[in-house]
């Protein structure tokens, strides 16, 4: 998912994430999520960086999923 352009995103975004998040992995997926620097920080915020799995580029985004 790229969010790259996103400029805000606020406490209903982040859940919403954190739900698609647990969606894909209750089926056997995974998501992966570009960030942007803004986006990263009010992550880093609520300490939801690792869950969320960002990426600071669709590239890395890419090259982890072929990863796994």
């Amino acid at each position: 998912m790229d969010l790259s352009k996103i400029d805000f995103v606020d406490s209903s975004g982040l859940g919403a994430l954190v739900q698609l998040v647990k969606y894909t992995q209750q089926s056997e997926g995974s998501l992966q999520i570009v960030s942007n620097a803004r986006v990263t920080q009010t992550v880093k915020l609520v300490r939801l960086e690792k869950f969320l799995s960002l990426r600071p580029s669709l590239d890395e985004a890419i090259d982890n999923v072929k990863k796994s």
